[in-house]
């Protein structure tokens, strides 16, 4: 089905279960990747070029090192992925759902999620440049995160940890007002009235 290290371009893969597989160091090139699943694969250092995923699951896949260029996710499943060190540049997640997966330490350049439902997504460490955040529940981990350009307005946020790092990012008048007590504890400040 999948082997380490090739290349695969223009291939379309349509219910597909790749059960537990070992695949990592591949590039797919304008591949197209439709109801297909993903177990605990290892896909490591893999690349995404002009790819498009549609309604596929990612559980438990390690995902880390891998590289994302112009590709798009679309009413994708990502549970307890580990996509730590890995570099996105203009991709974007639409009406995906992202559970427990981890970006930590990982690049994002022109990346648009768009009414995504986010849940302890883990953004540690990371680079963010040019994100969006339009129409998602946002519930994600910022700390020593470097963000610029970053657009959360129109999120719910949720976020949990890493308030320090949200300088770089626009918000809106009523979101600021929601996360006005949760920047006030990290700041130390008490509100009296």
């Amino acid at each position: 089905m999948l082997a380490p290290d090739e290349e695969y371009e223009q291939v379309v893969f349509a219910d597909t279960d790749f059960g537990t597989l070992a695949a990592g160091n591949c590039h797919f090139v304008e591949c197209a990747f439709n109801h297909s699943t993903f177990g605990k694969n290892r896909m490591r250092k893999c690349r995404f070029t002009d790819s498009s995923l549609q309604d596929t699951r990612f559980v438990a896949t390690d995902l880390a090192e891998t590289g994302w260029q112009d590709a798009t996710l679309t009413r994708c499943a990502l549970a307890g992925v580990e996509a730590f060190s890995s570099t996105l540049r203009r991709v974007t997640f639409r009406d995906c759902k992202l559970d427990s997966v981890n970006f930590r330490d990982s690049t994002l350049r022109d990346v648009t999620f768009e009414n995504c439902l986010m849940r302890d997504v883990d953004f540690g460490s990371a680079r963010l440049n040019r994100v969006a955040f339009g129409g998602c529940t946002l519930g994600a981990d910022f700390s020593k995160a470097t963000l610029a350009r970053v657009d959360l307005r129109g999120a719910e946020l949720r976020i949990t940890a890493g308030y320090e790092s949200l300088r770089g990012a626009r918000i809106s008048t009523v979101q600021l007002i929601g996360l006005a007590p949760m920047l006030a504890q990290h700041l130390g400040l008490t509100v009296e009235d």
